[in-house]
């Protein structure tokens, strides 16, 4: 398992009964999670008087409990000079998933060794399909990639413009879109654009911004394909997250070595993502990652 463990900003406190403790910043967060089917004894004091608690609705869905948050909040994340605005919004999201900062490391590596031998104005370009609020992006911007951010909601793009702001990014070679991501890369295929790479963190479900429907088991397969030929003649890695239970680690690995056959990259592999639990030293798993990198 990939273990995002660099945090300082960010901690998994305790699991239990289909919920987690967790500490951002100075505040603490309860929040659903369904992977957390133990029950276990919940001492920790932020269990009884946490800052906010989301409550899953047996009906679907759920609402927010507040006691003493504020609409808005920073972290950082240090290792790679990020900060991130947070605030709670529907499903129990705050804005960030903290465990994509081991993604964040693996290809913030990758991309500072490419660009040290490239010249100066060809800099590392990468594609970030369902960009959300712009986690990945910042990372890329800072390892000093050139990066098009592709969301189809106009409001994730303009928080993830507002993170890249805050992270002190502003001036970073970026092109911030709201578009459906599908269509997106078909233009851009028949533009003749090329990226060295392409990350994409699609939901399980989802719409465009014209209502296009996306359901991950029935086109992630037909997207890394497309995106594929998006790719250019020297590429750099290829990274796809799930959060689908469907579309486990193998699952993502055999379509990444079918769908990047013909461009050989150097290695594939997939693994679980996790964020590690500080009141019992566990691991709690955060979905997959797939990744394929040419060196």
């Amino acid at each position: 398992m990939w273990v995002a463990e660099n945090w300082k900003d960010y901690e998994v406190l305790d699991t239990s009964d289909g919920e987690k403790l967790e500490r951002w910043g100075t505040y603490q967060l309860v929040r659903p999670d369904p992977q957390v089917i133990w029950q276990t004894p919940k001492k920790l004091d932020g269990w009884k008087k946490p800052n906010a608690h989301y409550h899953r609705s047996s009906k679907g869905g759920g609402s927010w409990e507040f006691f003493d948050l504020p609409k808005v909040w920073q972290i950082q994340y240090q290792k790679l000079g990020l900060t991130f605005n947070l605030k709670p919004f529907h499903f129990k999201h705050t804005g960030l998933f903290p465990e994509q900062a081991v993604n964040w490391d693996w290809f913030s590596a990758l991309i500072k060794k490419k660009a040290a031998n490239r010249p100066a104005d060809r800099p590392v370009r990468v594609l970030n399909l369902f960009a959300y609020t712009g986690g990945a992006t910042c990372a890329a911007l800072a390892a000093g990639a050139s990066v098009t951010h592709v969301d189809a909601s106009k409001g994730m793009v303009t928080w993830a413009h507002e993170n890249a702001d805050a992270s002190h990014l502003s001036s970073s070679p970026v092109r911030w879109l709201v578009d459906d991501c599908t269509r997106f890369v078909q233009r851009e295929i028949r533009r003749g654009n090329t990226y060295d790479a392409i990350i994409m963190d699609p939901p399980s479900y989802g719409r465009g911004p014209k209502g296009e429907i996306w359901k991950i088991e029935n086109t992630i397969y037909e997207l890394i394909l497309l995106c594929a030929d998006l790719l250019s003649d020297t590429p750099l890695f290829f990274l796809v997250n799930s959060y689908t239970t469907g579309l486990q680690s193998g699952v993502l690995t055999y379509m990444l070595n079918s769908a990047l056959a013909s461009h050989h990259p150097s290695r594939i592999e997939s693994g679980e993502v996790g964020l590690p639990v500080s009141s019992n030293g566990l691991v709690l798993p955060c979905g997959c990652a797939g990744r394929a990198w040419w060196e």
